[in-house]
């Protein structure tokens, strides 16, 4: 009996994702559920969520580095990610696309969406899966709020609520998100976005990549 084996695609014919760290397991899930067997990923690191001017230098590098190893088809998986318009700049000088919108916590809520609550979360702060998950090595121990918790009105007393978006429903990270909250003095609320807008840009972009393929 013959086993089946999945096609093997030469890398011009790969659809590149250069993607923020805090969004890779996302991108995976969204890769299965699609089908999008083509779709390669590869990350900056997570942390520079916290240097966002690391972001476009980082990003120009690793796209000439995979336009060198033979990837025709690139998607930044960012969004603006607070470099002020600079990513834009690095995207249309290698003519690739990135995910629209100002960052993680809009796509996710989907860009329709969150125009219509944007003014109103002015106050709020939010976290991801990823932020419930590393919340300890993120905030915590960086801004030694485990160590010297009256920093917590400092860092977060303009804050008035603490916002979980949940990109899946795991009760482990609904649990942090809350203890979050409570810690931070904030109130707390959940909205359930899934993985917004990033489904749809991925295919959108796979497509675009196998339409060239056939020019």
């Amino acid at each position: 009996m013959k086993q089946s084996r999945k096609a093997v695609h030469p890398q011009g014919e790969k659809l590149l994702v250069i993607a923020c760290g805090m969004i890779a397991r996302e991108i995976l899930a969204a890769k299965q559920q699609l089908g999008l067997d083509h779709l390669e990923l590869t990350c900056l690191p997570a942390e520079f969520h916290f240097y966002p001017d690391r972001i476009a230098p980082a990003m120009d590098a690793a796209i000439v580095k995979a336009k060198a190893e033979g990837f025709a088809h690139i998607f930044v998986g960012y969004a603006d990610c607070g470099t002020g318009g600079l990513l834009d700049g690095i995207c249309e000088k290698h003519g690739v696309e990135r995910m629209a919108g100002p960052h993680c916590f809009a796509f996710y809520q989907g860009m329709e969406a969150y125009a219509k609550i944007a003014d109103g979360d002015m106050m709020s702060f939010y976290m991801t899966d990823f932020l419930c998950r590393q919340f300890e090595a993120f905030f915590l121990k960086p801004l030694g709020l485990d160590r010297h918790p009256e920093l917590i009105a400092d860092y977060f007393g303009n804050y008035e609520k603490l916002v979980y978006l949940a990109q899946t429903n795991d009760p482990e990270l609904d649990k942090v998100a809350e203890d979050a909250a409570r810690l931070l003095g904030l109130v707390y609320e959940r909205r359930f976005t899934g993985y917004g807008d990033l489904p749809d840009a991925l295919q959108a972009a796979a497509r675009s990549a196998s339409l060239h393929e056939r020019a």
